[in-house]
């Protein structure tokens, strides 16, 4: 088993299951006061108004999200961009799970769970002809 790395200076911590859909829906929503990011969790799972908030501050203070409290609602805003936690936490499941192997990763996410449409088929020939290119 392999040491682990300590994240680099600056870089806030891998969040929860919970904070994970916290973010997703200040990536989805932008900028939320605690009661919208209540209100779109509660339509789909009930979940008290004081957890989320408690969560929020929680998440502040790991430095997942800014808090902006000029107005009398303070205003959350996701730290970090969807595409950058992707690829953080991709490269951390790449190594830990698949030993570095990009190709084995591709083919176990293209060989089980929900299969892939014809348009993301397309995009990832797209990406591939890109690389290919590249490497000329």
């Amino acid at each position: 088993m392999s040491p682990r790395r300590p994240a680099p200076v600056g870089t806030p911590p891998e969040p929860t299951e919970a904070e994970l859909e916290i973010l997703r829906v200040l990536w989805q929503q932008g900028d939320c006061t605690v009661r919208q990011v209540h209100e779109v969790l509660a339509h789909e799972n009930p979940v008290a108004y004081t957890t989320v908030l408690t969560t929020l501050q929680i998440m502040h203070q790991k430095g997942l999200v800014k808090r902006d409290e000029s107005a009398r609602a303070h205003i959350y805003a996701a730290s970090l961009s969807q595409r950058r936690a992707q690829k953080r936490f991709l490269g951390k499941l790449l190594h830990r799970v698949f030993e570095g192997s990009a190709a084995e990763l591709v083919m176990q996410a293209l060989g089980s769970g929900k299969p892939a449409t014809p348009e993301e088929l397309a995009m990832i020939r797209a990406r591939l002809k890109e690389l290919e290119e590249q490497q000329r």
